[in-house]
C-alpha cells in the first residue's frame, strides 16, 4: 500500500544493515510464500524523565514489490511512544508486514508533529523539527528476504544524540539518530555500575562506533545488537558527585552471546 498523505519526514542517521537468514525446507514448499518482517523499537537512553516520539508510519522499500517498491507496515499503535520505556534491552513491537522474496533496500520512519521531552524539573518541552528536513528519516538496509522465513528488525533510537538544545533559547531540536539491526544478530554486553549516587553514564566504543547507556535504579545496564568485536566501556560519573570515572578494556562480544562484565564500583 502506498502512503498518500505522509506526515513529517525527518532525514538523519543513515545506517547500513546487512542480514540474511535461511531455513531448512522439508515436505512443504515455501518458494511462493511471503516473508513476515516485524519492526521493533528500542532506545539508547538520555537524561530526561520522558522522551515522547510521535510515530505515524513505517515504510519498507522492497525491490520485489510490483506496486512501486514502498510498502507500509501496519502499526499496532500509531502515535506516542516514550523511548525511555525501552532501554537496557527492552523493546516493543511496532508492527509487521508480509513481503515478497527479494531484496529490502530501505526503511523510512515517518513522525508526526507531537514530539516532546519531559525535563528533570517535570516541565514538558516541544521538540522542534528543522523545516529544511524534507527527504525523510531513511535507513539503508541490505537484506535478502527469503520466502516463508520470518525476520525481526530493531530500530534503536538514540535519544541522547537525537535531542539538541538550541543555545539559551529554551528550545530543543529533534535530529533523530537511529541504528538498525536484525533482532537475532550480533551479541550484547551487560553489567552493573555502582553506586547509584554517581549518576554514571556508560559508553561502549569499538573503532569509530560509540553507543551509550544509562543504568537503571539497581545500576544494571545492557547493550545489545552489537557486532562481534572488542569493546571499551567508559563509565563516566556526573562531575558534580565527586566520583571518579573508570574504564574497562577489551570486552569481547561474540554473535549470539551476552558478555557479562564484573560489577564496576566507582571511587569517590
Amino acid at each position: 500500500m502506498k502512503l498518500k498523505h505522509p506526515g513529517r519526514l525527518l532525514p538523519f542517521a543513515i545506517v547500513i544493515l546487512f542480514f540474511t537468514l535461511s531455513a531448512c525446507q522439508k515436505s512443504v514448499s515455501v518458494s511462493n510464500q511471503p516473508s513476515k518482517m516485524n519492526i521493533y523499537l528500542t532506545d539508547a537512553p538520555a537524561s530526561y524523565k520522558a522522551v515522547w516520539i510521535d510515530i505515524q508510519h513505517v515504510m519498507v522499500k522492497s525491490d520485489a514489490d510490483s506496486a512501486g517498491g514502498w510498502v507500509e507496515v501496519p502499526l499496532l499503535k500509531p502515535g506516542m511512544y516514550n523511548l525511555l520505556d525501552f532501554r537496557n534491552g527492552e523493546d516493543t513491537l511496532l508492527g509487521g508486514v508480509d513481503l515478497p522474496a527479494g531484496k529490502v533496500s530501505q526503511i523510512r520512519l515517518i513522525l508526526g508533529d507531537t514530539n516532546q521531552i519531559v525535563l528533570e524539573d517535570g516541565s514538558t518541552v516541544d521538540l522542534k523539527t528543522p523545516s529544511a528536513q524534507q527527504s525523510g528519516l531513511k535507513l539503508n538496509v541490505d537484506a535478502e528476504v527469503q520466502p516463508g522465513i520470518p525476520y525481526a528488525l530493531v530500530l534503536d533510537f538514540d535519544a541522547a544524540r537525537s535531542i539538541v538544545k538550541a543555545g539559551n533559547s529554551g528550545q530543543y531540536i529533534l535530529k533523530p539518530v537511529i541504528r538498525a539491526f536484525a533482532k537475532a544478530a550480533g551479541g550484547g554486553i551487560q553489567g552493573v555500575v555502582l553506586p547509584d549516587s554517581a549518576n554514571a553514564q556508560i559508553s561502549a566504543i569499538s573503532g569509530t562506533d560509540t553507543l551509550g547507556a544509562l543504568p537503571d535504579a539497581t545500576g544494571a545496564y545492557k547493550f545489545w545488537g552489537l557486532p562481534a568485536n572488542n569493546y571499551t566501556l567508559i563509565f563516566t560519573a556526573d562531575s558534580t558527585t565527586g566520583y571518579h570515572s573508570d574504564t574497562v578494556n577489551n570486552v569481547a562480544v561474540t554473535v549470539g552471546n551476552i558478555t557479562t562484565v564484573d560489577t564496576v564500583r566507582l571511587a569517590h
